[in-house]
This record gives C-alpha cells, structure tokens and sequence, in this order.
C-alpha cells in the first residue's frame, strides 16, 4: 500500500483558503440535509481532533471533545504545551460552534502562538481568545499582531503576563491601527517601559475601535507614561483604561490631566499605585475640571493624605459639568473638615461616593520656625540707625564688649528688641560658648555680614528650587504636546482589500505544514492510520480513486465555515478608504533610511488569494517640522508608493 510522508502533507497549492474552498465544493455536492450535515461536521470535528493528538503524539483532552459542541470553550491550567495547541487548532480550523476560547496557564509558548494563529486565519466564530501566561514573549508576540491584521471576527484578546518587551508594542500598535473590530485588549502584567508607552501612545492615537485597555503592572514612567496620555488625548473611543501598578509619578499625573482636559470618552480610569503625590492630584484636578465624561476614578494607595483627598473633593464641588460618581482614595485617613466638605458636595452632586480609610486624619503643620535672634538684633539696628556700642553702652562702661551674662539677658528684656525668652536663652548660649558668665558680643557685629550672605543665598535656593519645579514642569508639557503632534494622523491611505499576506514569519521556525493540510487529509480520510506516532515521520495512506483537484482560485468560492464577509459585505468596494497611520513627509525626508510603516503586516488574509491591494498615500504639504522624539518609527516613515 502506498503511504504519504510528512513532507507530502504540504500540498502543491496547500493555502487554507484553497484547500477549505475544496472542502466547501465537496459539501456542495452531497444530498446531506442541513441536520445531517451538521451532525457529520460535529463528528468530523472530534474525530480530526483524536488524529491530530495521534499525529503530534500527544493525549488527547476528554474535556474538549464532550464540549466541542459548547460556545465556550474553558481549558486554562491544563498543561497543554504547544503540541497539544497544535493538535486543537487542527481540529477548530473549521468548527461552527466555539465562540470563546479560554487557553490561558498552558505554556503553549510561541509555537503555540503560530498554530493558533494559523487557525484564527480560517475560523470566523472565535470572537473572544484568552492567552493570558503562556510564555509567548517577543515571537509570540509576532504571531499575535500578525495574526490581528488579518483577524475579522475577534472581538477581544488576553494577552496577560506573557514577558512582552518595548519593541513588541509596535507588534500590536501596527495591527490595531488596521484591524477595527478588537473591543477589548488586555496587555497587562508585562515589561513595557519608555518606548512601549511611545507604541501604545501611538495605538491610542490611531484606533478607533478599542473600548477596553488594561495595562495594569507594567512600567510606564516618565516619558512612556507622558507619550501614552498624549495618545490618549486624541483618542475618541476608549471608555475603560487601567493604569495600575504603573509608577506614573507626578509626571505621569500632569499630562493625564493634560489628556483629560480634551479627552470626551473615557469613563473608568484607574491609576491605584502609582506613586502620585498630594501635588500630583492637584495637577490632575486641573484637568478634570474640564472633563465631563469620566464617571470611575480609582487612585487607591497612592501617597496621598487628607489634603490630596481635600483637593479631589473641591474639584467636583466647584466643578458643575463634571460626572464623576465614584472616587476611591481607600487608603486616606480624612478628618472632620473632608467630612463637611464631601456633604457640601453631595448636596449638589448626589451620586457622587468616595470610598475612604477612615476619619483620623490630619494636616500637617510645619513647626513655626523661629528667627534668628542674631539677625532680629541686626535689623533693629538697621532699622534705629543705631550701633552696637550705642545699644550696650549703658551696660559696657569700660568699652570692652564684654558683659556679663545676667546684665546683658537684662538689657535686651527691657529694650524693646522683638526677642522672646527662648531667643534670648539661644543668643546667651551663641556669644558664651565656654559657660564663662562673661558675653562677648563682639560677635554680633562679626556675623552680621555672614547673616546677610547666609539669607541672600537661603533666598536663592528658593527661587532656584521653584525655578527647577516650574522649567521641568514646562519640559513636561513641551515633551506632551510633542508627542501630540507625533502620534496624531496627518495623512490618510487608500487600501483595496483583497491583496495575499505573507505568511507569518518568525526568529525561527516550528513546522512548515499549514493546519488545512493536516485538516483537509483527516477530514477526508475515514481509515486514517499513524504507522509511527512520532512528530517527525507520519505516513498517512492514499485514499483509492482519489487524485489531488485544484480548484480555480475564485473569490466567490470560500470555506463551508467562513462565510464570504467580504463578498456580501458593502464595505468591501474596491477602492474603499480605510484611515490609518501614514507618513507626514516632506522635501527633507525624502532620504529616510527608516523601513516604512506598511510593512508585510499590513497585506491581506491568505484566503485572498488573487485580489491585489494598492496602497494609496496621500501626504499633506506643511511647514518643516521637527522629527520628535517619541514617534520616529512612525512620524519618520517613507512615502509608500
């Protein structure tokens, strides 16, 4: 009996959207009502899942073939590993029933990661995938932004915990500047720092469809944390974002106030842990006293005390338009003042509910910091015209300068020198350093040109730390309005649907047979056997009288499990406009040496075969302009022809 090899299962034309064409034309031909066909497919779909855990070599799950029949899909924990993602991917290449696919804690890795993302090119009814710690790190995170550019039918995506670096932001800000359809995005529990902030700003700046963001526990700081908010000013959908566990700093506060002042959508915003101080809510105030939508803000075990929690509550007192219902400061021990004050407010804002540590709290009182008495007796001689002999002259007959201790405490009490008994204790001790009884105030007019230096320097610090605060205030809010302009569009591109992607590439390689190919032979073959169980050498029979039929590559021809979206979809007319991210270009960055911003991502689905895509740039003509820091992977970019 002749065997195909391993390397057969590649066939001549092995796209997906070939082979479940032929699959589909086959199911054309049968006289199967619809019950029986759905019966056959049912069991079709377990039986290709048993082959696939023979053919890979591993066990296969009993809790996925009782519940292939089930919207919901739950199979976190269960120590799958890639082989065994690669032996359920088979199997859902073309299941009708799954819409939710929960795989999280399963170490699937970036092999696994490709295999899913091959099967999410040829199912339609997975809307919502949970990879959350599965070890996917920076080629996985490859195969996941690969696999959202071609993506129509996924509507939210978990991507939790899974070592995502900087530059694997980019991976996700570039497909979701082109997909439109994800809902919800959860990049939580990863490493993104300065330039991760700087994709994901550019993400907020360039989607249009994203509603939920969760970007809790990660590292977004200084110019990370200041570039996503300024993606966040001009972002229009956004509704829920979670910024926790971050380390925002009062940098980070300032532009999200900035951000809120314009923003119009944003509902919840979460900022808990993020070392945001009494000064950081101030600024942060500032800003939401021009924000009418945000409804939820948490800023929960933050450094913040009664006065913090003073400033949030008279912000929505004197604020009319605003709509905050819930503020949770639950770490804040408040007093009796914040008390009054929050039933002031409710009293016009009913719906408002801050949560609160409890009553306890304080303002702290600096200690009234006493004069010096040296300089106190310097300035009221100043300001007699008088001199030191003239002062003690009653007391010092002999011109010595020396007093003894009991005349000269005497002399200043009943003068009218505004010195109180401590300060006369603290000059006593300052002019008799050896206990002699004997005071020389000699010393009053040597110090008296150190004191004016000592207090001309004291106020130079002052206005040197105030200076400092305000410039690095200012630099703040120069580097957000400059990563404003970097990460806002300023051209649009015309993209035709229909051109064939690359296949997804990676650092390395796992196996070169599309999941189709293993699909279409086991769905096709009932006497299938596995001479060696091994992953390397598998030998699958010949069916008798079969010969291998390519089909024309016809666009009106698709998969029995995907329906023609873009045939009966009116969105799909040639020469649609589709906004995106483009190049702002001008004479004297004709010779960029950056790659372009349309890279392979932005092709179409492997099911499009023969439809060509043309990418239209149109470049606004403006002044010259800076490129800026924080967007020159974008803002940078050569014009696409």
């Amino acid at each position: 009996m002749s065997s195909l090899s391993f390397e057969s299962l590649c066939l001549e034309d092995n796209k997906p959207s070939t082979i479940l064409r032929q699959d589909l034309e086959n199911e054309l031909h049968t006289d199967l009502d619809l019950d029986e066909m759905n019966r056959c497919n049912e069991t079709s779909v377990a039986d290709i899942y048993q082959k696939a855990c023979k053919l890979v070599g591993v066990v296969p799950v009993s809790y996925i073939i009782q519940n292939l029949n089930s919207p919901t899909m739950k199979l976190s924990h269960q120590s799958l590993g890639p082989l065994g993602c690669k032996a359920l991917s088979i199997a859902l290449v073309s299941d009708l029933h799954i819409n939710t696919l929960e795989l999280s804690d399963n170490d699937i890795r970036a092999e696994g990661a490709m295999h899913l993302a091959e099967m999410l090119r040829a199912n339609f009814t997975i809307q919502h995938l949970d990879l959350c710690n599965n070890h996917l790190h920076s080629t996985g995170a490859e195969y996941m932004g690969k696999m959202l550019v071609d993506s129509t039918s996924l509507k939210s995506i978990k991507l939790s915990g899974n070592g995502f670096i900087d530059d694997d932001a980019k991976y996700f800000a570039d497909a979701l500047t082109i997909n439109l359809g994800i809902k919800e995005l959860d990049l939580s529990h990863n490493r993104f720092c300065g330039r991760g902030g700087e994709h994901l700003g550019f993400l907020l700046a360039n989607n249009d469809s994203l509603e939920v963001l969760n970007l809790c526990w990660n590292q977004l700081r200084m110019k990370g944390a200041i570039a996503l908010c300024a993606g966040l000013k001009v972002n229009r959908m956004v509704k829920h974002l979670d910024l926790s566990w971050n380390g925002f700093g009062n940098e980070g506060a300032l532009a999200m106030g900035e951000a809120l002042k314009f923003n119009n959508t944003l509902v919840h915003l979460n900022l808990s842990n993020n070392r945001i101080t009494n000064e950081g809510v101030s600024m942060l105030c500032k800003g939401l006293e021009y924000n009418g939508t945000l409804q939820i803000l948490l800023l929960a075990y933050n450094s913040l005390t009664v006065e913090g929690a003073l400033a949030l509550v008279n912000m929505v007192k004197n604020t009319h338009k605003t709509a905050l219902e819930e503020i949770n400061i639950c770490n804040v021990l408040v007093n009796e003042n914040f008390l009054h004050m929050l039933d002031v407010t409710c009293e016009e804002h009913p719906g408002l509910t801050v949560h609160y540590g409890g009553v306890g709290g304080f303002i702290a009182k600096k200690p009234v910091k006493r004069s010096d008495p040296m300089k106190v007796i310097q300035d009221y001689l100043d300001q007699h015209k008088l001199r030191l002999w003239d002062f003690f002259r009653n007391i010092d007959k002999d011109a010595t300068m020396r007093v003894p201790v009991a005349d000269f405490r005497n002399a200043v009490q009943q003068s009218s020198v505004p010195l109180d008994r401590f300060q006369i204790e603290e000059l006593i001790q300052r002019l008799d350093r050896d206990r002699t009884g004997m005071v020389d105030y000699r010393g009053l007019a040597d110090t008296r040109k150190q004191m004016m230096r000592n207090h001309r320097q004291q106020l130079r610090k002052v206005a040197s730390r105030q200076k400092k605060e305000k410039h690095k205030s200012d630099r703040i809010l120069k580097t957000f309005q400059s990563a404003v302009e970097t990460v806002t569009p300023h051209s649009s591109v015309v993209i035709s649907p229909g051109d064939p992607r690359e296949e997804p590439t990676g650092p390395y390689r796992f196996s070169s047979t599309p999941l189709s190919s293993w699909h279409h032979f086991m769905s096709n073959n009932e006497h299938t056997s596995v001479s060696n169980p091994g992953r390397n050498h598998v030998h699958l029979p010949t069916p008798t009288g079969s010969r291998l039929h390519h089909f024309t590559n016809s666009p009106i021809l698709r998969s029995h499990s995907q329906p023609n979206y873009l045939a009966a979809s009116p969105s799909s007319a040639q020469g649609k406009l589709i906004s995106a991210q483009a190049v702002h270009s001008n004479p004297e960055m004709r010779h960029s040496k950056i790659k372009p911003a349309l890279d392979h991502l932005t092709k179409s689905a492997a099911a499009l075969d023969n439809e060509q895509i043309e990418i239209e740039v149109t470049n606004k003509k403006g002044k010259k302009t800076k490129a800026k820091k924080f967007g020159e992977k974008y803002s940078n970019n050569p014009t696409v022809n």
